[in-house]
């Protein structure tokens, strides 16, 4: 069981790209949706989360103004709209799921995509 991350590329900073997540087996809207990436010899951070009860959002301080991440019901994706795109945003970018579990710890989510890659270069 898999969700699917879909939307890296080459972007010049200062630039956007949009992020989305996919299950095509399940509904998302009873998950909690949480984004991770991971830069090249990093641990893997916390990005975003949106709740599965009203929507909420939460950012990483580093992402706060600049990335959204949002759903859309009719389609069963989520996205992570990202702007204002910086060299250190480079990273492979994950989506996971979370079933009774809205935050930042990867442990709360239960099922993740496979990851998609994010370079953020002039």
């Amino acid at each position: 069981v898999q969700l699917q991350a879909s939307g890296g590329g080459l972007v010049q900073p200062g630039g956007s790209l949009r992020l989305s997540c996919l299950h095509f087996e399940f509904t998302l809207d009873y998950y909690a949706i949480g984004w991770f990436r991971q830069a090249p010899g990093k641990e893997r951070e916390w990005v975003s989360c949106i709740s599965s009860l009203d929507d909420s959002t939460i950012y990483r301080d580093s992402v706060k103004s600049r990335f959204t991440v949002s759903r859309d019901k009719a389609r069963n994706m989520v996205y992570l709209q990202m702007d204002s795109l910086r060299p250190e945003d480079t990273a492979v970018y994950y989506c996971a799921a979370a079933w009774g579990y809205f935050g930042t710890e990867s442990a709360g989510y239960d099922f993740w995509g496979q990851g998609t890659l994010v370079t953020v270069s002039s």
